[in-house]
């Protein structure tokens, strides 16, 4: 199992930036696995961002984003975080993750993209 995101890079604030993350192996059309962002600013310990269900139809977000951020997933699983009206402090490293439904466990963690938003 494999997670990658993509998407990151250099914005001002306000601006909107597209993140994606693809599944690879076994939990690729699993539909009993979630997808979550995570992000990591620097100095700061790593948080939730949002969470997806593999139908699209559960969605989480921490409000720190809500009304900004939105959260999907396209038909062969792939994930995307849609940032509108960025601001200085959501420039971090975002990372997605997948688990089992029923488990509080992120199982599966992709690499980092960054994110950097000028103030």
């Amino acid at each position: 199992v494999q997670l990658q995101a993509s998407g990151g890079g250099l914005v001002q604030a306000g601006d909107s930036l597209r993140l994606s993350c693809t599944i690879s192996g076994r939990i690729a059309s699993d539909y009993t696995y979630d997808m979550g962002w995570f992000r990591q600013a620097p100095g700061k310990e790593r948080e939730f961002v949002a969470s997806v269900s593999r139908d699209g139809r559960r969605i989480s977000y921490t409000n720190a984003v809500k009304g900004r951020f939105t959260v999907s997933r396209d038909k062969d699983g792939t994930g995307n975080l849609q940032m509108n009206i960025l601001r200085f402090e959501d420039t971090a490293v975002y990372y997605c993750a997948a688990k089992l439904r029923a488990s509080s466990i992120w199982e599966y963690w992709g690499r980092g993209t960054l994110v950097t938003v000028s103030s």
